[in-house]
């Protein structure tokens, strides 16, 4: 009888250990999942506040030049992809498209209006979108090493059997395309 009794208290001992292993590893993976989320969405905070300084740069270019419809056009299209991703690859790839139509557009509006260099709203606008473009920088890195981390801990034992009973999958790095790669040519002829 002893020994009944024995076997049934060390089975009890093994499922209650068992269910808080299961419990924790849970409950570790969630959190981390929920650190991935939080970067993802500062990644989209910091592409929304680089969207929102646009119109503003505009603005104030427009009061200097007729600016090259095209180029505005190109800036504008890439910032409605950028609101409109809902993917992370989807952004990273508008992201790229945005930052090449900003590059370009800025650089042809400075080189064309040499006086607006001088304009202290410029410039001012001009310091906001490189420190967006910072905060952007750092806010991907974020995203990339707690996707990376979230990633390593699904794919390691115990924990790979939690999150596969639980349906974790991994999440994909923040990636810019081929073409944010390449130094984009601008000509003033």
């Amino acid at each position: 009888m002893k020994k009944g009794v024995g076997i049934l208290i060390a089975v009890l001992a093994v499922i209650v250990v068992l269910v808080i292993a299961v419990v924790s590893g849970y409950n570790g993976l969630v959190e981390s999942q929920e650190t991935v989320e939080n970067s993802k969405s500062q990644i989209s905070n910091q592409l929304q506040r680089r969207a929102d300084l646009i119109p503003n740069f505009v603005k104030t270019v427009k009061g200097y030049s007729d600016y090259e419809s095209e180029t505005y056009k190109a800036v504008t299209e890439a910032r409605s992809a950028v609101a409109g991703a809902n993917t992370v690859s989807k952004q990273a790839e508008a992201s790229a498209e945005l930052d090449k139509a900003i590059s370009v557009w800025v650089n042809a509006v400075t080189e064309n209006y040499p006086e607006l260099k001088a304009n202290t709203q410029y410039t001012a606008l001009l310091d906001e979108l490189a420190g967006t473009e910072n905060r952007l920088a750092v806010a991907r890195k974020d995203y990339n090493d707690n996707a990376k981390k979230f990633n390593t801990s699904i794919r390691k034992f115990p924990r790979s059997i939690i999150a596969g009973i639980f349906g974790f999958s991994k999440y994909d790095y923040f990636e810019n395309d081929a073409s944010a790669n390449s130094v984009p040519e601008v000509s003033f002829e």
